[in-house]
């Protein structure tokens, strides 16, 4: 297929212009770019001769897609997270008429990295998980550049959020038929953000000493780093709809298995908004189980010192999965992660953890990010200018000269599906629709 034969559509990105920086590289090399616009936030951010502004419903998506597709002689389809209701809804028309579906989130090699991945993520990722295969892949490959040259500030990613977010609430009437498909409603998100705002200091410097308390007792530890309960992998690449079901599967564990000497700490995202009280949840479950002067519950801290001197990990699938990784401790993962490899990751169940837990082979984990570095990550950023110059410019050859996941990190289907089923993991447009439940919740509602 030339160059001037390929048709991209974009679907939704990265709040801000991204989308439209790629999609310009991609018009340099020849090929030709279309956008469909979703929502009031899409529209600010692209608005040119390209563009296609959908204001039906999402239960009509699907039929509008399959039209658009059809009509515009769509070659390629690409989209920023592979779970939005939207987008899995058109990775299904695509895979119907053999159009491939490219998919980009920040990268697993952060700082400064992206994801760029065929098919999808996590769950529907194409990315080998035999230690063998990945091993021989990686042979060869050159080492990883892991200088940090493109960071943006906290600011400019929360003002692009905001921004993109709070249009669709104050513009609603733009795309009055959007579904946001958010846990929280943004104003209770952002108004709770700031409400903890004052605090952080405080917490963290709590949170410092419990850890050096920790560590100068000598007493062995494992570290449950939470992830944010808006977070799209847990949500729709774990079994668990809410945290707290994994924290309490974990601590009933601990409270069964665990050496009778060991505590377990529990550590709040640096990012979360504060609408779930986490220390009156886990609180509640460790009493449940009696273990709750063995339960620590900190909000902030390093978490990197925290993990170095940890007995093991644990995550439902969070990126921290690969840091623990990284300073060699047992780590256990909950739902389905890409670094979930036998001979990474704990493969025994959760009550074997706590005393077989295995050491990460080292070795293996560095043909695995060198694999991923020269296959699914790419370079660069997300906001800061020369960031998103230098990620769009090595995207789009990637795209243009099919070298998406290769050379050597392409399956034909993607081999963590056959756990996602045996954990009941929503793999449809249909089953998630059904597994959602109530969205953009104002306040705590979690129950056992």
């Amino acid at each position: 297929m030339t160059a001037a034969s390929r048709t991209f559509l974009f679907l939704q990105g990265p709040p801000g212009r991204f989308a439209r920086v790629l999609a310009d590289e991609l018009e340099l090399l020849g090929a030709r770019t279309l956008r469909a616009n979703l929502c009031t936030g899409d529209w600010l951010a692209w608005r040119d001769a390209r563009v296609t502004n959908y204001r039906g419903t999402l239960d009509a998506w699907q039929d509008w897609l399959r039209d658009y597709l059809v009509e515009n002689r769509v070659t390629d389809l690409i989209y920023y997270a592979d779970r939005l209701p939207y987008h899995v809804a058109a990775s299904e028309v695509a895979r119907d008429l053999g159009i491939p579906c490219y998919t980009y989130e920040f990268g697993y090699l952060r700082p400064d990295w992206l994801t760029l991945e065929r098919n999808g993520m996590s769950t529907h990722s194409l990315f080998p998980q035999d230690p063998a295969v990945i091993r021989k892949a990686a042979r060869g490959l050159p080492p990883i550049d892991r200088r940090a040259s493109y960071g943006h500030s906290f600011f400019q990613e929360s003002l692009f959020e905001v921004i993109h977010n709070m249009a669709n609430v104050w513009l609603r009437w733009l795309f009055p038929a959007y579904d946001r498909d958010r846990c929280y409603h943004p104003l209770a998100d952002y108004l709770s953000h700031l409400v903890r705002l004052p605090g952080t200091g405080l917490r963290d410097r709590k949170a410092h000493r419990v850890i050096d308390d920790l560590i100068a007792s000598k007493r062995p530890y494992y570290v449950f780093p939470l992830q944010l309960q808006s977070d799209y992998q847990l949500r729709f690449h774990s079994p668990f709809q809410h945290i707290a079901t994994a924290a309490e599967e974990v601590v009933r564990s601990f409270a069964k298995a665990a050496p009778v000497d060991a505590d377990l700490v529990f550590k709040v995202h640096p990012l979360d908004n504060g609408i779930e009280p986490w220390r009156r949840i886990l609180g509640q479950i460790a009493r449940r189980y009696g273990v709750r002067k063995r339960v620590r519950i900190i909000d902030g801290g390093n978490l990197d010192q925290l993990l170095r001197h940890a007995k093991g990990a644990l995550t439902i699938n969070s990126t921290t999965g690969l840091h623990s990784l990284r300073v060699g401790c047992p780590t256990k993962v909950l739902g389905i992660a890409l670094y979930d490899i036998a001979g990474l990751t704990c493969q025994a169940p959760i009550d074997e953890f706590w005393t077989r837990g295995s050491t990460p082979d080292l070795t293996l984990l560095d043909a695995l990010e060198r694999l991923l570095a020269a296959t699914i990550q790419v370079k660069g950023d997300f906001y800061q200018p020369a960031g998103q110059r230098a990620a769009a410019y090595h995207m789009a050859r990637r795209l243009m000269e099919g070298r998406v996941n290769l050379p050597g990190a392409l399956c034909e289907t993607p081999p963590r599906l056959e756990k996602a089923r045996a954990l009941d993991i929503p793999l449809t447009f249909r089953e998630q629709m059904s597994r959602r439940g109530k969205t953009e919740r104002w306040f705590y509602v979690w129950r056992k």
